[in-house]
């Protein structure tokens, strides 16, 4: 694969390690990477910039690799009473 600025749908697949098919249900369903139409046959592409931008973001939203988003990182806190004494 040449190193260029815009990938194709195979080509972004393989970058990332995933299936062309589960690029297009994702695109589908407005869910992964951005991507956008080129040309006149209005081909699927994805800057390679974009790519390596949403995998950063994956990995910051994912509490294994985000220590302030892990639970086990948050003290404890009191339970309130259930039934308030009188």
């Amino acid at each position: 694969m040449a190193r260029t600025a815009f990938l194709t749908v195979k080509d972004a697949a393989e970058y990332l390690g995933l299936s062309p098919h589960t690029l297009y249900v994702w695109r589908h369903r407005r869910q992964g990477p951005p991507s956008f139409r080129m040309g006149p046959r209005g081909r699927v592409m994805y800057r390679l910039k974009a790519l390596d931008a949403w995998v950063r973001e994956q990995e910051q939203a994912d509490s294994r690799s985000n220590s302030g988003l892990n639970p086990l990182n948050v003290p404890p806190q009191e339970r309130s009473a259930r039934f308030p004494s009188a």
